[in-house]
């Protein structure tokens, strides 16, 4: 039951209403408690993985520079709507002033926008790595590497800010509101007393362009890195590249597929997919690759598997002597 949120205002609301995920209300404590225990691990594990590649030396080469950032765009991103959804799911607090709602729909569209072209930069570099693995060094040089992240940041700030400008000049007259559990534009932009379609359209297209070329362009990086990784003599060898690239497969799997479907089931509308399983998608594709990237990272690469192990048992027995003394 919502009850008396539906509020009826003549000009833009002051606030939004989160609803959390509609129909589900009966199991938002042990929703919270999950978000909870994922958002930790996502914290600490990212964080572990940024500290482990900015101390360790040996581990300065581009496919662990792209691996440190992506750890702190999977940080900012869950940072930005799992707080506020605990909030909600354990307390009902689930207000949220107008500025906050648009600045997290920017920020959180432009996170996941960043991110797909990191993962894109990553199979760049694997390709780079294992097809042309005499010129590695002389092909990403920082400076290429740094035009990459610049151009990433561009690319995303170019998608969201139109979005964000329609959405925002919306007129709310009417609900204030959001069959949602953060401020995601489809949601909020079906609160408007206008048509919402143009602003849906052009995210519906823009994601399409976005994801859409950056899967074929890193599809054609692991055809090219299969063709080479077979074509290797050494066993050994071809393990060792299937393994780092089953790594990233992997990651971009976490990504792209609840990521796609969370776009275009919104879409399909609720008669054909129920509302709470559109917002449940949309939860998950934000928490579940911040939560599971560094693990899949930590236990398939061998050096970050072993950093990570040289760390703890350092911060452990430190500890113990501390105690001790």
């Amino acid at each position: 039951m919502l009850g008396s949120p539906y509020n009826h205002t003549t000009e833009a609301p002051a606030t939004f209403i989160l609803v959390g995920i509609p129909g589900l209300q009966s199991s938002h404590l042990w929703l919270a408690i999950s978000l909870s225990i994922m958002y930790t691990t996502a914290l600490l594990a990212n964080t572990l993985i940024v500290t482990i590649i900015w101390m360790d030396s040996t581990l300065q080469e581009p496919m662990y520079c792209f691996l440190c950032v992506l750890a702190a765009v999977d940080m900012v991103m869950a940072s930005l709507v799992v707080p506020k959804m605990v909030s909600i799911f354990s307390s009902g607090d689930n207000s949220i002033s107008f500025t906050a709602c648009f600045t997290q729909m920017y920020f959180v569209h432009a996170a996941t926008a960043v991110e797909t072209g990191l993962l894109l930069a990553m199979a760049f570099d694997r390709y780079v790595a294992i097809c042309k693995p005499l010129h590695n060094k002389r092909i990403l040089t920082p400076r290429v590497m740094l035009g990459m992240s610049v151009t990433i940041t561009i690319r995303a700030t170019v998608f969201m800010t139109p979005l964000s400008w329609m959405v925002s000049h919306l007129p709310f007259c009417g609900s204030n509101v959001v069959l949602h559990s953060y401020c995601e534009h489809i949601a909020v932009a079906k609160l408007a007393c206008a048509d919402p379609r143009p602003s849906s359209l052009y995210s519906l297209i823009g994601s399409s362009i976005i994801v859409g070329s950056d899967v074929v362009f890193i599809a054609a990086s692991y055809i090219l890195i299969l063709r080479a990784v077979f074509s290797l003599s050494s066993k050994n060898a071809q393990l060792k590249a299937l393994s780092t690239c089953g790594s990233h497969v992997g990651v971009m799997a976490l990504y792209y597929l609840p990521g796609m479907a969370s776009i275009y089931v919104a879409w399909l509308g609720e008669d054909i997919v129920p509302l709470c399983t559109q917002v449940l998608l949309a939860d998950l594709y934000l928490i579940i690759p911040p939560s599971l990237n560094p693990i899949i990272y930590g236990l398939r690469m061998k050096q970050i598997r072993k950093q990570t192990w040289s760390l703890l048992m350092h911060c452990l027995f430190n500890h113990s002597n501390l105690g001790s003394g």
